[in-house]
């Protein structure tokens, strides 16, 4: 059985993919390794910005720039430290999805990446590509889909 020293894992903020993150932090206190826990953001343009302030109102900082990505990461550690992760990094980059994970799996040498199932069984994700699906075929590393739908 391989011992994994870097697990990546991959969210969204949806409650499937915080399922995920509960998973691969399992995995990673198992084997004393490093967790790190993605966030793949788009920043805001200026005209998101100005559609979430008329239906925000104060509320709407919340869209600009990466500090979503930067809230569900702190939501993703909390969990990851709850489920018994020990050593928990996170990361929020911009850009899609498959090409950020890869990109941070290549950067962190981790030989473990985790995502949910979400999409994978969907019309559009048989037709367009789903994350579970593009990660399993790019990544390079074994690949944990969790069954979180």
């Amino acid at each position: 059985m391989a011992v994994y020293r870097t697990v990546v894992v991959g969210t969204d903020g949806s409650d499937s993919s915080f399922a995920a993150v509960e998973r691969a932090a399992g995995v990673a206190a198992d084997a004393s390794a490093k967790l790190v826990v993605v966030c793949a953001y788009h920043p805001a343009s200026k005209q998101d910005v100005e559609r979430a302030q008329d239906q925000l109102g104060g509320e709407a900082y919340q869209v600009v720039g990466s500090a979503p990505a930067e809230d569900t990461l702190q939501s993703a550690r909390d969990r990851a430290f709850r489920v018994g992760a020990a050593d928990v990094d996170t990361v929020a980059v911009e850009g899609e999805a498959v090409e950020v994970l890869r990109e941070v799996v290549r950067d962190r040498a981790a030989d473990l990446l985790v995502v949910g199932n979400r999409g994978l069984n969907t019309l559009a994700g048989r037709i367009l590509g789903s994350v579970p699906a593009e990660v399993a075929r790019k990544s390079g590393v074994d690949v944990l889909i969790v069954h979180t739908t």
